[in-house]
């Protein structure tokens, strides 16, 4: 019953899982944690929310017309999960947005297999990475999976490996342009420093250790996803490699930032992918509803251990 509910997409998918996400953002607002974290700016909650929603869409259009999944919801009903499993990502404005941008940026670096308008392409996701450094400044690490997509699809064209760079001086460009209008560049001298944290973070605390358990897990699927794909061969094994790829930066991109686990929303969205193709490989719908159902419960009781502790 479930693995029929969202193994389509209908609007009636997109209405649960918005308001599902809408009421459980507030829970986590009111209820998961202490209001001095998030503030009372309650205009910027109800900002953070709409990009959130936002992103659930944008992540099953990107499946829909990269083909990276089956035509259906699980996409959107992981990332929302993922969100119950980590639920302090959605505390972190900057993260929240950052990744907005960065999933703008993957959907043109898929789009790039096309081998239409790739220049424009790499263009487009180059300026989004460093729109999305604004936020984040380790995202620019992204940049490596522009050159690695140019690799891929394009690498005799001499001038695609200039282009990430014209990409990134645009976003620079704007953005010293808009500090300059305001004579104020003390946010850019602060928030660019690039300093490593790991070693500054508790190993220890429950958060950590589910991130390294959610870390692992994820891999595994991921091995399990590429040793059927290569059996059956298709069309999809570069664009999986690309998130995968996508997956490790964002992993890189927690040990390196001071937002300890909250940076790893910015995986969510490669994770869903894979979780998604590893259940499609269940051909039988009697083990796909029983997968479903674990994966569903997990989150919740995960959620309820942490609130409780």
């Amino acid at each position: 019953m479930i693995s029929s509910f969202f193994s389509k997409t209908k609007p009636i998918n997109y209405v649960v899982l918005s308001v599902f996400l809408v009421l459980f953002f507030g829970f986590y607002r009111f209820f998961g944690v202490s209001p001095a974290i998030l503030g009372d700016n309650h205009l910027l909650d109800i900002l953070t929310l709409v990009t959130l929603v936002v992103q659930m869409l944008l992540i099953n259009e990107i499946v829909r017309t990269e083909k990276v999944t089956g035509f259906s919801s699980y996409a959107m009903l992981f990332f929302v999960l993922l969100l119950v499993v980590f639920p302090e990502t959605m505390t972190d404005r900057n993260v929240v947005f950052c990744n907005f941008f960065l999933l703008l940026a993957l959907w043109r670096m898929l789009a790039v297999k096309s081998i239409k308008n790739v220049r424009s392409k790499i263009f487009d996701a180059s300026f989004f990475i460093g729109i999305a450094s604004l936020f984040i400044d380790w995202t620019l690490v992204f940049l490596v999976l522009v050159f690695l997509v140019i690799n891929l699809y394009d690498k005799s064209t001499f001038k695609n490996w200039l282009i990430p760079f014209i990409g990134i001086i645009t976003a620079g460009i704007l953005t010293f342009t808009t500090f300059l209008l305001f004579n104020d560049f003390q946010f850019l001298e602060e928030h660019y420093r690039f300093q490593i944290n790991f070693l500054k973070s508790d190993l220890t605390t429950f958060k950590m250790i589910k991130s390294g358990i959610y870390t692992g897990a994820i891999l595994v699927v991921v091995t399990l996803v590429f040793l059927k794909l290569r059996q059956k061969g298709g069309g999809k094994l570069l664009s999986l490699r690309i998130l995968f790829f996508a997956f490790l930066l964002s992993v890189i991109i927690t040990l390196l930032s001071s937002n300890t686990t909250t940076s790893l929303l910015i995986g969510f969205f490669p994770a869903s992918v894979f979780i998604t193709n590893y259940l499609e490989t269940f051909k039988q719908n009697r083990y796909k509803e029983v997968a479903l159902v674990i994966l569903l419960f997990l989150p919740f009781f995960i959620l309820a251990v942490q609130l409780s502790s």
